[in-house]
């Protein structure tokens, strides 16, 4: 049996946890396979705060577009 995987953080929560991520690995005295993790970690959540970036880029990108549907924009 699988166990749930973990909701996806917000976009704040990841942005917050990467910035703390950044700043163990840059003060340095972990060990090589801990900073393994937190390099990984790292890259997880950067992959969640561009994927929350991209979904808001899209939906901005939806509500200015000229044939939005509403005829917003047009004159």
């Amino acid at each position: 049996m699988t166990e749930p995987t973990p909701p996806e953080p917000s976009y704040e929560e990841a942005r917050e946890e990467l910035v703390d991520v950044v700043r163990r690995l840059e003060s340095g005295g972990t060990s090589l396979e801990d900073s393994l993790a937190l390099w990984e970690r790292g890259e997880r959540l950067a992959q969640v705060c561009q994927q929350w970036l991209d979904g808001a880029r899209q939906r901005l990108d939806a509500a200015v577009a000229p044939d939005a549907g509403d005829g917003a924009g047009k004159r």
